[in-house]
Formats: structure tokens, C-alpha cells, sequence
């Protein structure tokens, strides 16, 4: 299948899935994944309407961001501090923070260029020790923390499920996010966004509420 009607496939199932919950099919973000895509697939994907790109290095983000400087760029990856150089400048987004120095790195960059730096917190719903993730019972602790930096905002959550074959068996980890970003919105008005859900299972994460999703197989591949 060509890349087009592999994003239509894509967007044809956001349409079911979030008919399904009663939601407009245009509040959710699609987020390409373009660390295994080549430029010229990006630059296909970016012509069929694609605005919001996501790396999860940043060494590529570095060389993709620089050849295409309308999109919309979003980190997704590990972080490292001494990379955050890089990726402050370059995107709108950064999914994966969860500790108080990478916070405090991000907005001590952002202060620098000026700019108030969006930010979504990984919390690790699974409790898998491998993941990285805030625990959810320290979620509040981080929240504050970030409340009291200028040039950073909590604009929603961010998690990772296992993969595994049936889809239907991490549903509990979408709902589980959503519950948490639901109980502190109320004090954190600004957490609005929930990043959840990959090529395999965003259908589920949809049904869940998911605001964002990151999808780069389904698209550049067509699994």
C-alpha cells in the first residue's frame, strides 16, 4: 500500500474509534513517528496534510526539523539533560519529562530563547520497572514542582503500554491515565492533552479518551 492510503487507513480508523466514544475525530492529534521514515517519505506525508512530526533522538530531530521547519515538532524519547539543548529550540512538545531536574533543565533553556516550553509528563501506569515514568502516586509532587517554573507548561499526559497482541488487554492503563489527568486537572487547569497510544493499540487508547497519538508503523510501513 502507498503511504497515502496508509494514512487513510489511519484516519479512517479514528474516525470509528472515536465515533465510538462520542468525540470529534478533529480534537485528536496525529503525531507521525518519523524515526524510521526516510525524508522523502516525510515530505510525502507533510503534502497529505500531516503537521505534527515526532522524534525520539536528537541527533535526528536535529537534521529532520532542520529540512522541515513547518511542522510541528514533538520529542518522544528517553531524555537526556545534555541533550535538551537540542530539543528545546526545535519543538512545540516534550512527552517523555518525568523527573524534577529535567523540568528545571527545560525551563532554564526555554528562559534562554524566550519561549514558554509545552510539556507533557510520562507517567508509568504499568509499573513496569523497564519503563520510564513518573509513579502515579508521585504525579502531584512533579505537578507542583512544575507549577512553580515560568517558562514551562504542563499541558497534559503522557504514557506507554506494553505491547502485546490483544489491544483489549491494556485498556486499564489508557482509562488509568485519563482517570489521573481528570483528578488533577482540577487543580492544574492547564493538563489538558492525553498522549496514548501507538500503531498497535490506538484504537483502544481513542476509545479512552486519547488526545494524541504517536503512530509511525501504520503509516510509513502499513502494520
Amino acid at each position: 500500500m502507498s503511504l497515502y492510503e496508509n494514512l487513510m487507513k489511519v484516519k479512517k480508523k479514528i474516525d470509528q474509534s472515536t465515533a465510538k466514544s462520542g468525540r470529534d475525530p478533529d480534537s485528536v492529534v496525529l503525531i507521525a513517528v518519523t524515526k524510521e521514515a526516510d525524508m522523502d517519505s516525510i515530505r510525502q506525508i507533510l503534502k497529505f496534510g500531516i503537521k505534527n512530526l515526532a522524534e525520539n533522538y536528537a541527533q535526528k530531530l536535529v537534521r529532520k526539523s532542520e529540512q522541515f521547519t513547518n511542522a510541528i515538532w514533538h520529542f518522544i524519547g528517553r531524555i537526556q539533560t545534555n541533550k535538551l539543548k537540542y530539543i528545546v529550540p526545535r519543538c512545540e512538545y516534550i512527552h517523555s519529562v518525568w523527573r524534577e531536574e529535567e523540568l528545571k533543565e527545560i525551563n532554564k533553556i526555554a528562559e534562554r530563547f524566550q519561549k514558554i516550553q509545552k510539556i507533557l509528563i510520562e507517567v508509568n501506569v504499568s509499573g513496569e520497572p523497564t519503563k520510564a515514568g513518573v509513579d502515579p502516586i508521585k504525579l502531584e509532587k512533579l505537578l507542583k514542582a512544575a507549577s512553580s517554573l515560568s517558562a514551562v507548561q504542563i499541558v497534559g499526559l503522557m504514557t506507554m503500554a506494553p505491547y502485546v497482541e490483544n489491544p483489549q488487554e491494556v485498556r486499564w492503563i489508557f482509562s488509568k491515565l485519563r482517570q489521573l489527568r481528570d483528578i488533577y486537572r482540577k487543580d492544574f487547569p492547564s493538563l489538558e492533552h492525553l498522549s496514548m497510544g501507538m500503531s498497535n493499540d490506538f484504537e483502544v487508547a481513542l476509545e479512552e479518551g486519547a488526545t494524541m497519538i504517536r503512530i509511525g508503523r501504520a503509516i510509513f510501513k502499513g502494520e
